[in-house]
């Protein structure tokens, strides 16, 4: 708990059994209030591990994708009491020592999402090891989303984020995909209500066992970035209809005690 707010730490899992375990021990324990993984039907022993660490387990009977397995993690958040919830993926690529700072900026106030950036600070390809490829679509996707959306972050594409309870029961986050583009239509949404984004430097680790898309998949991805920024810039202009931003009840995480169970229930293959 920081300044009487519980803070929560969610992480979307799939095949994470090699990881797991550091990424747990590096969590600062005394600061929070619960740690509540989504298994998306991992066929090694990530679930198995998890209750082992005490961790709370929801199972994807099937795979669903990253973006659903992030509704689920922000629901069951919601629904056991968070104020702030900080997504820490755990194959070890993010530094989970930074949740405390995250959490903290959070908590003072000032703002309402926080994201780890591995462009601040040191050299992400020099010594995070970051692949000259994925560099180089990130600074790309990264210039022409601060020019469509009308900001200036450093990176959109981090994996490590941080956010509050209003924000995530205010954005209409189930018309957002269930795939990868999840995450730059989430932090867009976040941008296009008004929300405020900080930053925060964080080094990162690119190792086998660190889970990543490959080529055709990322293509895939920065298709989605595009698409997003310029349905974003035509709900801007009054010429949109993009249903991610538009404001419907139908359309936020459900948030209630029961609010995960009708979630999965809403999506078979899961529970």
């Amino acid at each position: 708990m920081i300044g009487n707010q519980k803070v929560a730490v969610i992480m979307p899992a799939y095949n994470a059994e090699r990881t797991l375990q550091r990424t747990f021990d590096e969590l600062p324990h005394d600061i929070l209030d619960d740690v509540i993984l989504t298994d998306d039907a991992s066929f090694d022993r990530t679930k198995a591990i998890a209750r082992q660490l005490g961790i709370t387990t929801i199972e994807h009977e099937k795979n669903l994708g990253y973006g659903a397995n992030q509704k689920t993690c922000y629901s069951a958040a919601l629904a056991r009491g968070a104020d702030i919830v900080v997504m820490v993926h755990p194959d070890y690529q993010y530094s989970p020592k930074l949740v405390m700072p995250m959490a903290a900026m959070i908590a003072s106030g000032h703002f309402d999402a926080v994201l780890g950036s591995r462009i601040l600070g040191r050299g992400a390809v020099r010594e995070g090891a970051m692949p000259v490829y994925k560099y180089l679509a990130n600074r790309a996707l990264t210039l022409i989303e601060n020019i469509m959306l009308g900001v200036k972050l450093s990176e959109f594409h981090t994996g490590l984020r941080a956010w509050s309870r209003k924000l995530l029961e205010t954005l209409p986050l189930m018309a957002c995909s269930d795939d990868f583009v999840f995450d730059n239509q989430m932090l867009a949404q976040a941008i296009y209500f008004g929300f405020r984004v900080g930053e925060i430097s964080c080094p990162a680790r690119y190792m086998p066992e660190a889970s990543s898309i490959n080529f055709r998949r990322s293509v895939v991805y920065g298709c989605g970035v595009l698409k997003t920024s310029l349905q974003f810039r035509l709900q801007r202009a009054g010429i949109g209809q993009a249903k991610m931003f538009q404001q419907g009840q139908d359309d936020r995480l459900p948030s209630g005690r029961e609010a995960p169970a009708a979630l999965l229930r809403a999506r078979p293959g899961a529970r």
